[in-house]
C-alpha cells in the first residue's frame, strides 16, 4: 500500500461494502466514505469552492482543511499483495 493514498467513495454505491472492498483491492488503498446523503453533490460543491479560491493560489488541500473528515470504510485485503507479487515473477 502506498503511503498517503486513499479513495473517497461517494454516491449511492458508497453504501455497498462489497463495491467498496473491490475499490480498496483494485487501488490497493483504504476507502473512505462520508456520513452525508448526496455526498457526490458535496464533492462537486467543494470543487466549485476550490475553483473560486484557486484564483488566489489556494490549493485544494487548503480548501478542504476545515471539511469534516471522512470515515474509514474498508482497507485492502491482505491477499492483494500476494497476488501482485506472483504477477511480478
Amino acid at each position: 500500500m502506498m503511503k498517503g493514498i486513499r479513495v473517497l467513495a461517494t454516491g449511492g454505491a458508497s453504501s455497498n461494502s462489497d463495491i467498496l472492498q473491490v475499490l480498496a483491492d483494485v487501488f490497493n488503498a483504504p476507502v473512505y466514505t462520508r456520513d452525508t446523503t448526496n455526498s457526490a453533490c458535496l464533492g462537486c460543491a467543494y470543487r466549485a469552492k476550490h475553483g473560486l479560491q484557486a484564483v488566489s493560489g489556494q490549493s485544494f488541500a487548503d480548501t478542504m482543511k476545515n471539511a469534516p473528515e471522512p470515515k474509514l470504510a474498508v482497507t485492502p485485503a491482505c491477499e492483494v499483495d500476494k497476488v501482485r507479487a506472483r504477477e511480478r515473477v
